[in-house]
């Protein structure tokens, strides 16, 4: 178990690191060129939030975890990669000033972790039954889902006006920002008995 979380902090500390360096030094000592980096810098400080956020609730998730399996391992892998594309959505996206196609790019780059999220808690409970904290603590999933959703309307909205989607994809961050506090109160009811 300590193996599987000290790599995917391992992995997500690289994701974080790559983003940074992508942060350029502006091409002169004047504030034009400064504000030229505005959009590459926005972009960061969005993705850099997701993925913290994926992070604390990983280490949330991976409490409820008593044993591993190879399922467990796989479903885990699957989310480090799709949270490894981050970074180069976010410098697309930043570079091209949020034009249409990098926009929805970015916005697969964050379905795609919302679905191996999903896989990933999925694979947890399966090992773990039905009755498992995680389960009882993840219901019906309607953050989770919904989440999901607004990715899917955020990428087809790009094409139309990508202002609605870089609005989605904060209202998505913000919505998860708020500590999800469902696993931990699981885990106090259940050792309550």
């Amino acid at each position: 178990m300590e193996r599987l979380a000290a790599f995917s902090d391992g992995v997500i500390a690289i994701i974080i690191t790559i983003m940074v360096l992508e942060l350029k030094v502006p091409e002169s000592a004047d504030l034009e060129s400064l504000g030229r980096l505005v959009p590459m810098f926005l972009s960061y400080v969005l993705s850099f939030i997701y993925v913290a956020i994926y992070w604390n609730n990983h280490y949330q998730l991976l409490r409820t975890c008593k044993n591993i399996d190879g399922a467990i391992m796989w479903a885990n892998a699957h989310l480090l990669f799709w949270l490894s594309l981050i970074p180069f959505a976010t410098a697309w996206m930043g570079e091209n000033h949020y034009l249409a196609v990098p926009t929805a790019l970015y916005g697969v780059a964050l379905f795609m972790p919302a679905v191996a999220w999903y896989i990933l808690q999925r694979a947890i409970i399966r090992r773990h039954g039905e009755t498992h904290v995680l389960a009882k603590a993840v219901g019906s999933d309607w953050k989770g889902k919904t989440s999901i959703v607004l990715y899917l309307t955020a990428v087809a909205a790009a094409f139309w006006h990508s202002s609605i989607s870089h609005a989605i994809y904060v209202a998505v961050a913000a919505m998860w920002l708020i500590p999800d506090r469902r696993i931990g109160r699981a885990m106090e009811d259940e050792s309550t008995f």
